[in-house]
């Protein structure tokens, strides 16, 4: 087995980087004079450290995982190193591109000096990033456990600024999906949703940003799951929620249908087949635990924390050993 390793990593993407610090390494968090990043009070293990930015520039390290392209400045700047010359870097590609797809040019391509990692198949094949070197390592998802009870006879979503997003996140589609359950919209900036949409506020709820796993419990409490992403990367919150044992909806986008397999819900670009599997899991909780069982036993085994580290290991091992 290779050496553990120190990497410095920006707190980024909370689901992802949740998944990301289960591993053997250290993670060097950084933590700016207002405070604002770091480990930031969650349960994450001991190997995963705070470090001051002004400490940086003393602190040993030997990879930068780094997730937005100001980051490559930043290191510079506050440790000295340029990222690819004095340290090796991997690049995080969350994102679909937003701009001349299918023709998207990868702001980091024809580079030698770094390594992008893909987060879905999807993205890679979107953005072309001509001759730097690719990796796709699938999302990996903490198991919190089986929450799915299926009481409330209502629908939930998370989306992150539901009514910025509009259509990249499907907000637009909530309120047909309201007509057929009440959907409970989980997530940052969800305020105002409804009066966008149109919709009585009992129809389409901003249920508030809440932290795992909590929010997991309160999925489970309703009867499915919705992701009408359009066109975001494979959402964490969808394998979340099957992980959490709830059968989930989900539009034929992207990467969903290389988690949304027969058995565990229902996936379309059909909406109006969509409204139907929700009328029917809110219509037959029992159906509801059936696929939620299915839905969380192929999410463990295909996006389970083990085979998401094990890619990172050998990723890492191969770039940085």
């Amino acid at each position: 087995m290779s050496r553990a390793l120190r990497l410095l990593v920006w707190q980024v993407h909370g689901g992802w980087m949740d998944a990301f610090v289960r591993g053997r390494h250290t993670y060097l968090l950084p933590v700016d004079s207002a405070g604002e990043g770091g480990v930031g009070g969650r349960d994450w293990p001991e190997n995963v450290v705070d470090v001051p930015q002004a400490d940086l520039a003393e602190t040993p390290f030997d990879a930068v995982v780094l997730q937005r392209l100001e980051e490559f400045d930043l290191v510079e700047r506050l440790t000295g190193r340029k990222p690819g010359v004095d340290v090796p870097v991997v690049f995080v590609e969350h994102n679909t591109p937003q701009e001349d797809v299918p023709r998207s040019r990868h702001p980091l391509a024809d580079r030698d000096d770094l390594l992008i990692a893909h987060v879905t198949h999807f993205n890679a094949l979107f953005w072309d990033t001509g001759s730097t070197r690719t990796r796709i390592i699938e999302h990996g998802v903490v198991d919190y456990g089986n929450f799915f009870t299926g009481e409330l006879p209502r629908a939930a979503a998370v989306i992150n600024e539901p009514v910025r997003r509009w259509r990249v996140t499907g907000s637009d589609l909530l309120g047909g999906f309201s007509a057929v359950a009440p959907v409970d919209v989980f997530g940052m900036q969800v305020d105002g949703l409804a009066q966008a949409l149109g919709v009585g506020p009992d129809r389409v709820v901003a249920a508030g940003d809440i932290e795992a796993p909590r929010l997991f419990a309160e999925i489970g409490r309703r009867r499915v799951y919705v992701h009408p992403n359009r066109w975001t990367s494979l959402g964490l919150s969808l394998l979340e929620s099957m992980t959490a044992g709830v059968p989930v909806v989900a539009l034929d986008t992207t990467d969903a249908r290389r988690a949304v397999v027969p058995g565990v819900g229902a996936i379309s670009t059909d909406v109006t087949e969509l409204h139907d599997a929700v009328r029917a899991f809110v219509d037959d909780p029992g159906r509801g635990m059936e696929a939620g069982s299915r839905a969380r036993e192929w999410a463990l085994e295909r996006f389970g924390l083990t085979r998401f580290q094990s890619d990172w290991d050998d990723l890492l091992a191969r770039w940085v050993g």
